[in-house]
């Protein structure tokens, strides 16, 4: 089964690391490890989360994430985006931002860095509204009972995490924003970019999402009905295949996560150039390490483990949370790679012992009553 989820993951990493070693020397080698590492520790978060979307949708669908959606992840977000920035930011065209990016590598860092404020902005906000969506929720499972029974009432309140989201950019904007973080250690008035930068993150947020939602709800009558004759079937004594989501919904749900792992890779892209400011070595080491985090997604769902640690999922949605929070405040501050990605494992860590303790306590139970039965 690792074999199976994991085999495309260890065939990039090995092509991956040798064309580091040609291209860069053992330095190169050396450069990529790292950056491969800093990835995947900064995007555990990410492959939770996407596994908790990727198990509603079709064997068919889920063949797509793992092959057009990894070429978008890996060229798209690793190398691309990258380049778009500088392209966007010093109004370049998209050749001269490649040869910049090539032949004067310092003069790139300079830009993405100076870009910074807004993509984090950008970035910060989807990140944002994922998380509050998810607290407001009223769920069945509570992991941090105390703190989500009262915002899961706050919840009912229609469009509170948009108004709780718009706040906080106005904050960072007129705060944080007024202070950004520059190349070389200076700083600069990005407040007018930050606040339309955040607002495109919302607004993208909101269109994805909400076009993934509806269609998954336009499918509730179909689902309904196929459970109907799921359980014909049971009495019957046919086999009972699970409902996946297809068509459309599938669609926009594979188009929400394409949205969320560029968001999640902000960080990673930005935080590579503390590293290196060569394209090449950023693009591979960031390649494999996307690799490893659709393979563990994949990993994720047929293995039934969010069904088997149901904290997990918490978990990894509170790190989103504190994700978004980093993000907004590295307008201003430099906030150290190292500090973003243990956030993000100490959650996920603290919930996935929380489910096993859970599980014990359940097991236990269940002992107890059978030795009474």
């Amino acid at each position: 089964m690792v074999l199976k989820t994991f085999g495309w993951s260890f065939a990039v990493t090995a092509l991956g690391l040798v064309a580091a070693v040609l291209y860069g020397g053992w330095a190169g080698f050396g450069i990529v490890a790292i950056l491969s590492i800093l990835e995947i520790s900064l995007s555990f978060d990410n492959a939770v989360v996407n596994a908790g979307i990727l198990k509603k949708m079709n064997a068919f669908w889920q063949k797509i994430f793992l092959t057009i959606g990894i070429l978008i992840a890996v060229f798209g977000m690793r190398l691309v985006f990258p380049v778009l920035i500088v392209a966007v930011s010093a109004q370049l065209g998209p050749i001269e931002a490649v040869e910049l990016a090539l032949n004067d590598k310092d003069k790139y860092q300079e830009l993405v860095t100076d870009a910074h404020p807004s993509i984090a902005a950008f970035g910060g906000m989807f990140l944002l509204m994922i998380f509050l969506d998810f607290v407001f929720q009223d769920r069945e499972i509570k992991w941090l009972a105390r703190l989500e029974r009262p915002l899961a009432k706050l919840g009912k309140v229609d469009m509170l995490s948009v108004c709780i989201a718009l706040i906080l950019l106005l904050i960072s904007a007129t705060t944080f924003a007024k202070s950004a973080h520059q190349h070389g250690g200076g700083h600069a008035d990005k407040a007018e970019t930050v606040l339309l930068s955040g607002v495109a993150g919302l607004i993208t947020y909101l269109v994805v999402g909400g076009l993934s939602g509806y269609f998954e709800k336009k499918l509730e009558d179909e689902e309904e009905r196929e459970h109907e004759e799921e359980e014909k079937a049971r009495r019957s004594g046919k086999k009972v295949t699970a409902v996946a989501v297809g068509g459309k919904a599938a669609f926009f749900m594979f188009l929400y996560l394409e949205v969320l792992d560029a968001s999640f890779s902000f960080d990673g892209v930005i935080g590579a150039f503390a590293i290196t400011n060569d394209i090449v070595l950023m693009a591979l080491g960031l390649g494999i390490g996307a690799m490893y985090v659709r393979s563990l997604t994949v990993y994720l769902v047929r293995e039934g483990t969010l069904d088997d640690y149901v904290y997990l999922e918490h978990g990894a949605h509170y790190a989103i949370g504190a994700l978004a929070v980093i993000l907004l405040v590295s307008i201003q501050y430099e906030i150290p790679e190292a500090i973003t990605g243990l956030v993000g494992v100490a959650l996920i860590g603290w919930s996935f012992w929380s489910s096993i303790r859970r599980n014990r306590a359940i097991a236990a139970r269940q002992k107890v009553l059978e030795k009474k039965a």
